[in-house]
């Protein structure tokens, strides 16, 4: 079973910035795996933020943060991470790492989830 584990949230002030990871803690990760990055704000449903390959590369970005976030592939600490800039009140939300088979941006279809971290963005 494929355990992962979020950290690097807090709370921050608009226009800063805040850079997430995600670590497999147990079990293994299979080459093909499509790992994503998913928010859930207060009240709505849970959305897709970012996706890539596990192997690295293919990414997808939401429209809501295209062009201020950045997943990648850390391949030297094993984990997947997101760099997020330029933050806005609308980013407030629990951040949720997850691994799927599909590559798809449906969080239904993701089987593995963290516990998620929460980021808050002070106007």
């Amino acid at each position: 079973q494929v355990q992962l584990e979020e950290s690097g949230g807090g709370s921050v002030q608009t226009g800063d910035s805040l850079r997430l990871s995600c670590a497999y803690t147990s079990g293994r990760i299979y080459s093909s795996s499509i790992m994503g990055w998913f928010r859930q704000a207060p009240g709505k449903e849970r959305e897709f933020v970012a996706l890539i390959r596990w192997r690295g590369g293919s990414e997808i970005y939401a429209d809501s943060v295209k062009g201020r976030f950045t997943i990648s592939r850390e391949f030297g600490k094993g984990t997947v991470d997101l760099q997020m800039n330029s933050l806005r009140p609308e980013d407030t939300a629990v951040y949720y790492c997850a691994r799927g088979a599909e590559y798809t941006t449906n969080y239904r279809t993701y089987v593995n989830w963290g516990q998620g971290t929460q980021v808050t963005v002070a106007s």
